[in-house]
């Protein structure tokens, strides 16, 4: 059973950056693709990024040229570079472990103007 948990979420005013970090339990990380999603207040969850085994991103086209997805697998751990940030990121942000599509409980980004 995987375990997902999230930390480095906050407060941040625009222009602002932030790293989110997922730290996950199991043998098996090196091989899964990851997925950063995030939901606001009021919509749905929707995907931001992934990154496959072999450390190949996607974005949300939103997101692209300010925020980065990578992975140290040595510890485990997929990170979520956000820079650039807009008071429209604001949002819980979950990782996910997409091969056993295991959720972690999520933090909370809040950007002000």
């Amino acid at each position: 059973q995987v375990q997902l948990v999230e930390s480095g979420g906050g407060l941040v005013q625009a222009g602002g950056s932030l790293r989110l970090s997922c730290a996950a339990s199991g043998s098996s990380f090196a091989l899964n693709v990851m997925d950063w999603y995030r939901q606001a207040p009021g919509n749905q969850r929707e995907w931001v990024a992934s990154i496959s085994s072999s450390a190949i991103p996607n974005y949300l086209d939103s997101v692209k040229g300010r925020f980065a997805i990578s992975r140290d697998n040595a510890k485990n751990t997929v990170y979520l570079q956000m820079n650039s940030l807009k008071p429209e990121d604001t949002a819980v942000y979950y990782c996910r472990d997409r091969t056993f599509g295991t959720w972690g409980q999520g933090t909370q980004v809040t950007v002000s103007t």
